[in-house]
């Protein structure tokens, strides 16, 4: 294995601490955009040069472009574009009042917001991405938090708790994906394994979001006037992502219906229509440039010997069980905040999990689980990925803002370490006999990019 270099993280390091100094010395994050902040990363390791190894500016401008150009990054690119579009159209026929007025209408105010974190889960699961449902969740919960003088920030961190739970659970999500097939182990297998340690993190959480207090006066004093008609876009979107159909192809049908739906009631005219997914895309265009900004960071600080470093550092002298697992969740979670992408991070420390599962005597299905919980725990918690990313653009709030109040991602992490210290749920493993190598999984069943994927 090779050992890295440490200072190949010095350029996401210096990010983080610029970001944190910024935000806390100033009083609010928001004084550090993040792709000035991620942006200064990139200078720093387009000056840096490996010790041993030097190569011309251009070549390292030619990894940094590599980088950023990823397949799996355009697609995210992609889906931004498709969210900001879907919120515009949805925004301008009045789907997203006509749902949110629905949920006011027929949910206790004491379960509003439980409802929403359990429609967020429900539909994750059934699209197997984070990054879809936050598309399509967030800005019903936005609309519900302006009826309801709540805290916007609360209501987009339940949205990405709910969605990060789809994320590392759905048998369709390109995680579950990675870490079943890195670990040679079945999906079911897995999943039994996974939905054990994360129920309490669920329970826990729907008793907190039923405690938090809300402007019940404001939801019952109110009338709320809604058309079944205009509600059909996301109907279209939860039936489509049940029958197992591309997070891409799900956002492009629902921009589509919103067409036909606004067109038949006079919201607006092709003109129109074209305008609104216009400011809908360009509302996301920040996003999409970090996420390219990021992805060539990423690439340099692989060349840098940044990410080899964190591989060879988090697996030697591990010597117990308990140990090992929490080596293989350390090592996951680093991988992540440092590439923002869990699919990624699960790849990279699959192969590494695999041998220290089998060496420890550690569970297939335990150790997929483990791979999976942190890796999509952490990524929810990340301000400068792609979920909180989204969801802060379509608010108008900091990333930071919202990180805080993702209550169901802490609860995982929660649950997971509790579930290494007590080494329980004991399961036995149901092994993929096809053993097919991650590299060969195709491009559209890991594209979903729930992660900074």
């Amino acid at each position: 294995m090779k050992k890295g270099n440490f200072m190949g993280m010095l350029p996401l390091l210096i990010f983080l601490a610029l970001y944190m100094f910024t935000g806390l010395s100033t009083g609010s994050f928001e004084n550090m955009p993040l792709m000035i902040g991620i942006t200064i990363a990139c200078a720093i390791a387009l000056i840096m040069n490996k010790k041993d190894e030097k190569i011309s500016f251009d070549e390292k401008v030619a990894i940094f472009c590599k980088g950023a150009g990823e397949s799996t990054l355009i697609l995210m690119v992609i889906i931004f574009l498709l969210a900001g579009a879907f919120y515009g159209v949805a925004n301008e026929m009045h789907a997203v009042d006509s749902v949110s007025n629905l949920g006011l209408s027929i949910l206790p105010s004491n379960m509003i917001l439980p409802g929403i974190f359990l429609i967020a889960c429900l539909l994750s699961f059934a699209m197997g991405t984070s990054m879809g449902t936050v598309a399509a969740l967030a800005p019903i919960a936005i609309d519900i938090a302006e009826k309801t003088n709540s805290n916007v920030a609360l209501l987009c961190g339940i949205v990405v708790g709910g969605a990060m739970f789809g994320d590392n659970l759905s048998f369709i999500s390109d995680t579950t994906i990675a870490a079943t097939r890195t670990q040679e182990v079945s999906m079911k297998s897995k999943f039994k394994a996974n939905i054990l340690i994360v129920l309490p993190a669920v329970l826990i959480n729907l008793i907190l979001l039923s405690l938090q207090k809300i402007d019940t006066s404001a939801i019952t004093e109110g009338t709320y006037q809604y058309d079944l008609v205009n509600i059909l876009p996301y109907i279209l979107v939860i039936v489509l992502s049940l029958v197992g159909m591309n997070v891409i192809n799900v956002m492009t049908l629902g921009v589509l219906s919103g067409l036909a739906i606004g067109l038949l009631h006079g919201d607006f005219g092709l003109t129109g229509f074209m305008k609104t997914v216009h400011e809908g895309m360009m509302s996301m265009q920040d996003m999409a440039l970090i996420a390219a900004l990021v992805g060539g960071l990423v690439a340099l600080m692989k060349h840098l010997g940044g990410i080899d470093w964190l591989l060879y550092n988090l697996t030697k002298g591990v010597k117990t069980r308990r140990g090992a697992e929490f080596s293989i969740a350390a090592l996951v979670s680093l991988i992540d905040i440092a590439t923002t992408n869990n699919t990624i991070s699960i790849i990279a420390a699959g192969p590494l999990a695999k041998d220290i599962a089998d060496r420890f005597d550690i569970s297939r299905s335990r150790t997929a689980s483990i791979l999976d919980l942190f890796a999509s725990a952490f990524n929810g918690l990340l301000p400068y990925a792609g979920q909180l990313l989204v969801v802060g653009g379509l608010a108008g709030v900091s990333p930071v803002s919202i990180m805080p109040y993702n209550w169901y991602s802490m609860l995982m992490i929660v649950a997971g370490s509790l579930s290494i210290i007590l080494q329980v749920p004991k399961v036995k493993d149901v092994l993929d006999v096809k053993k097919t190598s991650v590299s060969e999984v195709e491009v559209d069943q890991i594209s979903e990019m729930d992660s900074m994927e």
